[in-house]
């Protein structure tokens, strides 16, 4: 049978999904071809986490029909949907955090033996003969909880790897990858796709699109837009049918002509922090967007903790405005005379609480502002919130809505409200636009221009190149813990960032 005889490997028939008064799909319907990767795209909140949800068994569509290789499919349960070969590698990861790497990637299926008990010996040597195969390492007996977020997420895919999946659904499994890491996902595409696994891949990502992609299916508001070859759509039109209107440029322009920034508001002298850091020095200063690059484990996470008071200074000084400051614990970062705010790489697990109102989690760091006489003052507490997020375009309803109730993009922007809320004048920002589709990220660059443009100050990691180079005045690029340049102006471009990134600093100075 030829691939164009052969039955689609899904089949989506007039899906829709109801949560309550919300409708999250309504009426969407397309076909994946089987061998093929396909991408799903989409703003947050467009459905595409709805649908992978369906497929992975874990919600009931309201209407339609949703076939796997031709077989009609009625289930309600991750262990109906396994059976039919789809598996997935969730985003907002399933993994346990107490358990071990192996006892997670055995989950729910351990071997067991005649007697019932768990094969752990023969278990242990398969996972990591297939650990070894996808070419990572990984201490099989570490608490998960303990490993960087990248490792975890790697552990993810892993995991759905390992069930020889004849469908992989990967829900934006880059969003917290970077370089290498993203190759690496590539190199297992590639091999999944040659056995004839059929991959639906979501991203906000159009580079790994074109890179990875047969072909590609957009929703907006729920519904159906196109499903066409990649290669048949320009990125613009791929922007302008996932937001429904044109963005004629992504990033804001930068100020023109000679940019005079204030006097430095934020320093490190010979800062080292953890197993990484080591020896930086830098002044972040008023007006200014500074970026710090470097590949995954590079030391700017160790950085950004220890500006946030989050880390221990194994030597070294941490100034604000010039002079040395102790920064025991984020309670000293959020003193007036310091005011700085962080947005962390995980918002769903360290940046918000996820079960709180977006009101709540927005004044938590200072509540005590709006308090009299042990009593919150509602109203003041509600002015300066509806301000917050009238700055960075949120739903008015996040002032009484569950944070976890929004999609990711509204989350961080929650997340980034809190510290305009704390009247934060230093903002370290960790990959603020993580999993966040294009229409958002123009916002939040939006956003970053104004605020330094008022006079605020920001320090910008980012896994993504591109916005170090269109929203940054200048960069850092970390190497093995040090820094390994600087760029400012014109001489930040992606070649001069990923050189000292990869490091060769020396084609840099030539």
């Amino acid at each position: 049978m030829t691939e164009h005889s052969a039955l689609p490997a899904i089949e989506i028939d007039g899906i829709g999904k109801a949560f309550g008064p919300t409708v999250a799909l309504d009426g969407v319907s397309f076909r994946i071809a089987p061998g093929s990767v396909h991408a799903l795209l989409g703003e947050n909140g467009a459905g595409k986490s709805t649908l992978v949800k369906l497929l992975s068994g874990l919600v009931r569509p309201s209407a339609g029909h949703i076939r796997v290789f031709g077989k009609e499919v009625a289930y309600g349960a991750p262990r109906a949907a396994h059976a039919l070969g789809v598996q997935t590698a969730f985003q907002e990861m399933t993994l346990v955090r107490d358990l071990s790497v192996l006892d997670n990637m055995l989950l729910p299926y351990a071997p067991v033996g005649i007697s019932g008990l768990i094969r752990r010996s023969a278990a242990r040597k398969a996972v990591r003969r297939h650990i070894d195969e996808l070419g990572f390492s990984v201490d099989l007996d570490a608490e998960v909880g303990e490993l960087e977020l990248s490792v975890r997420q790697k552990i993810e895919i892993a995991r759905a790897v390992y069930r020889k999946p004849r469908i992989l659904l990967l829900d934006e499994p880059t969003s917290t990858l970077a370089g290498r890491d993203v190759d690496w996902l590539g190199d297992i595409i590639t091999r999944l796709k040659a056995t004839g696994t059929t991959i639906v891949f979501i991203t906000h990502r159009m580079r790994e699109v074109r890179a990875f992609c047969d072909t590609l299916t957009i929703l907006r508001n729920g519904r159906h837009i196109v499903t066409a070859p990649v290669a048949d759509v320009s990125d613009a039109d791929v922007i302008e049918k996932i937001i429904g209107r044109s963005i004629e440029q992504t990033f804001p322009p930068k100020p023109d002509g000679a940019q005079a920034f204030g006097p430095p508001v934020l320093g490190v002298r010979d800062l080292k922090v953890g197993r990484k850091l080591d020896g930086a020095r830098f002044d972040l200063r008023r007006g200014e967007i500074l970026g710090i690059a470097g590949l995954q484990g590079m030391g700017q996470h160790d950085l950004f903790l220890a500006c946030f008071g989050m880390a221990e200074i194994t030597r070294g000084d941490v100034l604000v405005d010039g002079r040395k400051v102790w920064l025991g614990s984020p309670a000293d970062a959020l003193r007036p005379n310091m005011a700085i705010g962080l947005v962390p790489e995980d918002r769903k697990s360290e940046g918000l609480f996820l079960k709180l109102s977006g009101s709540q989690n927005a004044t938590l760091p200072v509540v005590s502002r709006f308090t009299r006489f042990g009593l919150v003052d509602a109203a003041a507490e509600t002015r300066s919130v509806e301000e917050a997020f009238a700055t960075v375009e949120v739903e008015r309803r996040a002032l009484w809505t569950r944070a976890g109730a929004f999609s990711g993009g509204n989350q961080q922007k929650i997340a980034i409200a809190k510290w305009l809320v704390a009247q934060s004048r230093i903002l370290l920002l960790f990959d603020p636009t993580r999993g966040i589709d294009v229409g958002t990220k123009h916002e939040l660059y939006v956003m970053m221009r104004n605020y330094v443009a008022a006079g605020g100050s920001i320090l910008l990691h980012s896994t993504e190149i591109p916005e170090l180079v269109h929203q940054c005045d200048r960069v850092l690029v970390l190497y093995d813990g040090r820094i390994a340049a600087e760029l400012e102006g014109d001489a930040i471009t992606e070649p001069a960032i990923m050189r000292p990134a990869l490091g060769h600093a020396g084609d840099v100075a030539a």
